[in-house]
């Protein structure tokens, strides 16, 4: 299996490509970025495996980036504004990068997919709280004023799922709505409302979907723990 990656440097991304190198099933893990990534030290011979590529322009991909892309199996997007980074950037360019970026990602991959009879898998990381419609705002983003950004998110969500949904089956979209994500190097929060799930098992379960096929279309917190968790066990075995 080819992997992409989307977001080289980041929390989760880094786990993925952690996780992703020793995995038999994963030939090559292209990780797009802004900047280069290094596999990890540990990695040893599989590090051959990890094809870093810079992304100057995640709306208009160049030439040379779609080359690098062609025939991916499928795609992990990780790319999006955090909460705690929301008042650094103009709202326009949060919505660029947690909606417009992953939709061109989408399209370019599935125009770049020749593959017969195996479907494009793409898997696009949102939030725990992100509705898909005014209806379903829940109170904490009202509280903390962030009803906007969640409906960014839940917007994302539902151009992803359709897209994979109007593809004829070409591709195969998932969700995933994770909470807090813990690992002993950072302290742990506490948000109300908010559902806890450590980095190992939710780069574990990520890669167990794309690897092994999609459970359902949209995956909570509490999905990811049991399948991550499972993942992680029968590795060990």
């Amino acid at each position: 299996m080819k992997l992409v990656i989307g977001g080289s440097t980041g929390y989760v991304s880094t786990e993925l490509i952690r996780q992703g190198l020793p995995n038999p099933a994963i030939t090559s893990i292209v990780a797009l970025g802004r900047r280069e990534v290094q596999a990890p030290a540990e990695s040893g011979a599989f590090a051959a495996k990890l094809r870093s590529v810079v992304v100057d322009d995640f709306e208009n991909y160049s030439d040379s980036v779609k080359k690098e892309l062609e025939d991916a199996d499928a795609c992990i997007w990780t790319i999006a504004v955090t909460p705690m980074n929301l008042q650094t950037l103009p709202f326009e360019e949060t919505v660029k990068i947690s909606r417009d970026y992953a939709t061109v990602a989408i399209r370019t991959l599935d125009s770049l997919h020749t593959k017969q009879g195996a479907p494009l898998r793409f898997l696009y990381m949102s939030g725990h709280f992100a509705p898909r419609s005014i209806d379903e705002v829940p109170e904490q983003l009202k509280t903390h004023g962030m009803i906007k950004y969640g409906l960014v998110r839940g917007e994302a969500e539902t151009l992803i799922l359709g897209y994979g949904e109007q593809s004829n089956g070409a591709v195969q979209a998932c969700v995933v709505k994770p909470g807090l994500i813990d690992s002993p190097s950072r302290p742990k929060r506490e948000i109300p409302g908010l559902p806890h799930i450590e980095l190992t098992d939710i780069a574990a379960a990520l890669l167990s979907q794309v690897v092994h096929g999609f459970e359902k279309d949209t995956l909570s917190n509490d999905d990811m723990v049991r399948i991550g968790q499972k993942a992680l066990a029968e590795q060990k075995a």
